[in-house]
C-alpha cells in the first residue's frame, strides 16, 4: 500500500527536501507552502499523515492540527518546529499531535516517526473497520464470527429459531452455546416471554427437581412455602438446560415426560400442571457416548436432539478472532473507562499463534487483563497474560482437525506461519518453501491481510 503524506511548511528548501527524501521511502508526497493550501489538499485528497511546520503565514501550525483532529482524526500530525517553540511543540502535543521533531531535522528519527504514525494509523483504521462489522453483525448480540462454521450456525439459527422443535447445543467449555441458546429466543415469537436458564451441574439432583419441576410447602425439611418451578416460570418461553449431561436418572425420566406430555408435578404434590415451554439444551459432553454406555437416556437424547448445533472451538475457527477482540475490546474498555485504539501487530499475532484452550470465555478473560494493563490507546505484547505470550510465541505447534479440506489446512498453515513470524512474509515464505509472491496471492485469496502488521 502507498501512503499519502501532506507536507506544510513555508521554506522552500525543507519541502522539496523532505518531499524527495519521502518519494525515496515510498510514500506520494503532497506540499503546501501554509496551513490553507494544506486545508485545501486534505479536503481534496486521500491524506494519511500530516507533517506541518508550527510557525507557517496565514493559518499557523497548530490551528491545522485543530482542524485535521476535528476534521480527519485518523490521520496523525507530526510537528516541525524551531528550539524557540518547544513548548508550543509540548502543547500541540497535548492538542493531539503524533509527534513533534525539532529544526535542523534529523531524517533517521522523522523516518522511524513516519513510520509509527502510519502504523498506528493503519491499527485505528483496522480497528474501525471492525467496529463497523461488528453493527452489521448486531442482531446476533454478542454471538459474533464470519467463519464458515459461524455463518452456518447463524443460518441454522435463523431457521430453526420460529418452530417449536427442541435444539441441542454441543462444543467444550467457554465456545458460546448460552449466545446461541440466548440467540435462538430472541428470534423466535417467544422473544416477549421468558428466557429462563438453569445450570444442571451446580445443583445436587433432590435441588434440580425442586428447581426444575418447584415443590409443595412440607415437600421436604425446609420448604416452608409452596414454590413454583422453572418451568412454570417458562410457560410460554423458552428454558435453557446448560450441563444436561450432569442430570441423574431419575431426574431424566421426568424431563421426559414434560418433553412428551408437556405435564409434570412439583415435588410433593399431586396437581398436574401443563405448560408450553420450548427445550433447548446445551453439553460439552459427547451425549450419543453417554447414550452407548448407559449414562443418558436414548429416547431422551432423540426428544432434545430434534435440531443439533455443534459449535466448533476457537483454534478452529481463527477468522472470528479480530471480530471477537474488537467487539470485547469496545465492550471492556468502556467498562474500564478506557480509550483503546486498536493492538500492536505482535500482540495480535500472540492472539492469532495461541490455541485457546478456554475458547471464547478465555480470549475474552485474556483482552481484560490486556485493557487494565494497557498504559496507553494501543494493547502491546507485554500487555497480554504471560502465560499467552510465552505459549504463542514458543510456536511450531499446528493443530488441524481429522477431516479439514486441504484448502482449509493450507489456510490455517499460512496463518500460524505468518503469526510466528510476527507478519514477516520473507521469513514465512521461506519456511513455507514458497516464493513470496505465491504468499502474497496466498494471504490475499485467504483473506489474511489481518495476520500481517
Amino acid at each position: 500500500m502507498r501512503f499519502n503524506v501532506l507536507v506544510a511548511d513555508d521554506e522552500k528548501n525543507i519541502r522539496e527536501g523532505l518531499k524527495t527524501f519521502l518519494e525515496m521511502e515510498g510514500y506520494e508526497v503532497f506540499l503546501a507552502e501554509d496551513g490553507d493550501r494544506a486545508k485545501k489538499i486534505l479536503d481534496e485528497e486521500d491524506i494519511d499523515l500530516v507533517i506541518a511546520d508550527l510557525k507557517m503565514p496565514g493559518m499557523p501550525g497548530d490551528e491545522l492540527l485543530r482542524y485535521v483532529v476535528g476534521g480527519y482524526p485518523t490521520v496523525p500530525v507530526i510537528i516541525l518546529t524551531g528550539h524557540g517553540t518547544i513548548e508550543s511543540a509540548v502543547q500541540a502535543m497535548r492538542d493531539g499531535a503524533f509527534d513533534f521533531l525539532t529544526k535542523p531535522l534529523n531524517l533517521d528519527r522523522l523516518g522511524l516517526l513516519v513510520k509509527r504514525a502510519l502504523s498506528t494509523r493503519e491499527l485505528v483504521l483496522q480497528h474501525r473497520e471492525l467496529q463497523r462489522e461488528l453493527e452489521r453483525q448486531k442482531k446476533f448480540g454478542m454471538l459474533i464470527g464470519k467463519s464458515p462454521q459461524m455463518k452456518q450456525i447463524f443460518e441454522v439459527i435463523q431457521q430453526v429459531a420460529p418452530t417449536r422443535a427442541s435444539v441441542l447445543i454441543t462444543g467444550e467449555s467457554g465456545v458460546g452455546k448460552e449466545r446461541i441458546a440466548d440467540a435462538i429466543h430472541y428470534f423466535s415469537n417467544r422473544r416477549d416471554k421468558p428466557l429462563i436458564k438453569v445450570h444442571c451441574a451446580a445443583l445436587a439432583e433432590s435441588l434440580l427437581e425442586s428447581e426444575l419441576f418447584g415443590h409443595e410447602k412440607g415437600a421436604f425439611t425446609g420448604a416452608h412455602a409452596t414454590r413454583r418451578g422453572r418451568f412454570e416460570l417458562a410457560d410460554g418461553g423458552t428454558l435453557f438446560l446448560d450441563e444436561i449431561g450432569e442430570i441423574s436418572p431419575a431426574v431424566q425420566v421426568k424431563l421426559l415426560r414434560v418433553l412428551q406430555e408437556k405435564k409434570f408435578e412439583r415435588v410433593g404434590g399431586e396437581r398436574t400442571i401443563e405448560v408450553d415451554v420450548r427445550i433447548i439444551a446445551a453439553t460439552n459432553k459427547d451425549l450419543k457416548r453417554e447414550v452407548e454406555e448407559g449414562r443418558f437416556r436414548e429416547d431422551l437424547y432423540y426428544r432434545l436432539n430434534v435440531v443439533h448445533i455443534h459449535v466448533p472451538p476457537l483454534r478452529e475457527r481463527k477468522e472470528d478472532i479480530p471480530l471477537l477482540i474488537a467487539a470485547f475490546l469496545k465492550e471492556l474498555a468502556e467498562e474500564n473507562g478506557k480509550k483503546i485504539e486498536g493492538i500492536d501487530p505482535k500482540a495480535r499475532a500472540i492472539l492469532y499463534n495461541y490455541s485457546w484452550p478456554g475458547n471464547v470465555r478465555e480470549l475474552r478473560n485474556c483482552i481484560e487483563s490486556a485493557v487494565v494493563m494497557c498504559k496507553g490507546t494501543i494493547i502491546l505484547a507485554e500487555d497480554l497474560p504471560p502465560q499467552i505470550r510465552e505459549e504463542a510465541e514458543g510456536g511450531g505447534l499446528i493443530r488441524i482437525a481429522v477431516g479439514t479440506s486441504l484448502e482449509e489446512a493450507e489456510k490455517e498453515i499460512i496463518r500460524a506461519t505468518l503469526a510466528y513470524c510476527k507478519g514477516n512474509k520473507s521469513r514465512a515464505a521461506q519456511i513455507l518453501g514458497i516464493g513470496r509472491k505465491t504468499l502474497h496471492r496466498k494471504i490475499q485469496e485467504y483473506g489474511l491481510e489481518e495476520v500481517v502488521p
